[in-house]
């Protein structure tokens, strides 16, 4: 079998995640690479295929391929997309483990935090996304079993919207958000790699189906360094 283009992908990969090649810039073309690793155009072909698959290049018509700034995420503000869209983009790089799945009631606190009734009974659900091997968001969500039933640790290790989406039938309409900067609590420090950083920039959603019914409740924890959070603005 012939594993050249695997060896020819993992050496360019390392070469951006490692900034040798810097992001926005084109990759060498075909002909260059194929002369750089002594090789058949068809071999760099599909090492060229990995990398655009695993979210490192963006293929251009008659221009190349773009290194992509692959160290931050664009993660959109005004939008509801799921991480597993956004995991999508990144291929193998990203994934998603679940460290709590429990039911519970819901309390004086938690009720004012998110809005849900008292002793209404929500699913608890921490998440942690990886992204290239490091720990780098927490995602905390409640969500109302009432409205959203049949949850369970595989359908939140895949994706909770696509269960509700495609197997529920509901339509998932809007969210407010509020975004600020805090200081790791303990369980920050345990479940991310913070890497130095003292502070995490926090998500906090509460989602709404299209009859207006609030089901979720989110806390979305993240390392300050990996994301950029995204929006569009036009002046009226």
């Amino acid at each position: 079998m012939n594993n050249k283009f695997i060896r020819i992908y993992e050496d360019i990969a390392g070469r951006i995640r490692n900034g040798d090649i810097e992001a926005g810039t084109l990759l060498q073309s075909e002909l260059d690479l194929s002369e750089r690793y002594q090789t058949s155009r068809e071999t760099i072909r599909k090492a060229l295929k990995m990398l655009y698959e695993e979210g490192y290049i963006q293929k251009i018509q008659g221009k190349g391929s773009i290194v992509l700034d692959i160290r931050k995420i664009d993660f959109p503000v005004s939008g509801l997309v799921s991480f597993k869209e956004l995991a999508q983009k990144m291929g193998h790089r990203a994934q998603t483990v679940v460290k709590l799945f429990e039911e519970q009631g819901v309390d004086q606190a938690l009720s004012q935090k998110t809005s849900f009734g008292l002793n209404e009974q929500v699913w608890q659900i921490n998440r942690v996304r990886i992204v290239d091997g490091e720990h780098v968001i927490l995602d905390k969500d409640y969500i109302s079993q009432r409205l959203i039933p049949g949850l369970n640790q595989e359908i939140c290790n895949d994706s909770i919207y696509e269960y509700i989406e495609q197997k529920l039938g509901l339509s998932i309409s809007y969210a407010k958000k509020e975004i600020l900067v805090e200081e790791p609590t303990a369980e920050d420090r345990e479940l991310l790699d913070l890497d130095g950083f003292h502070n995490v920039v926090v998500v906090r959603s509460q989602v709404y189906l299209e009859d207006t019914s609030q089901f979720q409740y989110t806390e979305s924890r993240h390392r300050p360094d990996k994301f950029t959070f995204v929006d569009f603005a036009r002046r009226k």
